[in-house]
């Protein structure tokens, strides 16, 4: 099997970098459209668009004068535009019914002006050498998926499959694009009749895809259960994940530690990171999952 390098690895990847280049702009919505059961926003942000990376956030003010919310939100980048009639712009997807905060924004009209904040944490590290990898998304987690699809073809990475779940089929978020793109996507639902939720459908579906076909690395995004499923899958096959968790980040700065998730350290010992800042993307086998499997019941 193909080795792939990770993160953790010195000089073995590109596209993972500190988060210390935040620009904060005021974003007027120029384009609005469903996508399912999601609502798909682009916004004008200069600055922002030029910097970001398949897998990183941006935050998002939350409320008004008028509203009782008084908050940010931070989301996956869909996709970027660094150039064009408006400038940079931004996409992001946002589920109406995640949250009030949530629907608030979903609900914005073209022209609106929102405070946003980005690009925020860090993104999908991209391996330096070609390698065939496997892209895994579940819900709005898939947002990203054809933009980090197009960035691992361009560094010469074979993309021979993509899974992507949904808890229903309007949930099923960027198939089109993916089948446009790859040509092979498993899509996923629960099965209520046998008893097998979302995340052991996405677990049985990798291991499958993981059995036909050589990876070094599989690219994952999701919740944190569709992510253990994702990495117990990988596990078997002795593949590395590099996950994006979708976890909710109520400052999108790593002030308010909300976020936090537990990460063992190379001696074993777990100690808190900040999903906003340190993450969203983290190596899945550095996860102290049986914690955050608990903290997330």
């Amino acid at each position: 099997m193909t080795a792939a390098t990770t993160s953790g690895d010195e000089g073995a990847v590109s596209g993972s970098r500190e988060p210390k280049d935040v620009v904060a702009v005021t974003g007027e919505l120029i384009s609005t459209r469903r996508v399912g059961a999601f609502v798909a926003h682009t916004f004008v942000a200069a600055g922002i668009a030029e910097l970001a990376r398949p897998g990183q956030l941006v935050s998002l003010a939350v409320g008004d004068d008028a509203s009782a919310i008084v908050t940010r939100r931070a989301l996956p980048l869909r996709s970027v535009t660094p150039s064009g009639t408006y400038g940079g712009t931004v996409e992001v997807v946002v589920d109406p019914d995640a949250d009030a905060g949530s629907a608030w924004l979903a609900a914005r009209r073209l022209h609106d002006e929102v405070s946003i904040l980005g690009p925020l944490g860090r993104g999908f590290p991209i391996p330096t050498n070609p390698v065939p990898v496997v892209v895994a998304a579940v819900g709005a987690g898939a947002a990203s998926t054809g933009w980090l699809v197009e960035t691992l073809r361009r560094a010469g990475c074979q993309v021979p499959r993509v899974v992507i779940g949904g808890e229903d089929e309007r949930r099923l978020l960027g198939v089109i694009e993916a089948r446009r793109l790859v040509g092979s996507v498993t899509t996923v639902l629960p099965d209520a009749g046998a008893g097998e939720d979302l995340a052991y459908r996405v677990q049985v579906a990798l291991d499958a895809t993981l059995s036909q076909h050589e990876t070094a690395l599989v690219y994952a995004s999701g919740d944190v259960t569709s992510l253990a499923a994702i990495t117990a899958a990988a596990q078997r096959h002795s593949v590395p994940v590099q996950a994006a968790f979708g976890v909710p980040m109520p400052c999108g700065t790593g002030l308010c530690r909300a976020c936090a998730l537990p990460v063992a350290n190379a001696a074993g010992e777990v100690a808190p990171v900040r999903c906003c800042t340190e993450g969203p993307v983290l190596p899945a086998d550095r996860m102290a999952w049986a914690q955050l499997l608990e903290v997330s019941a």
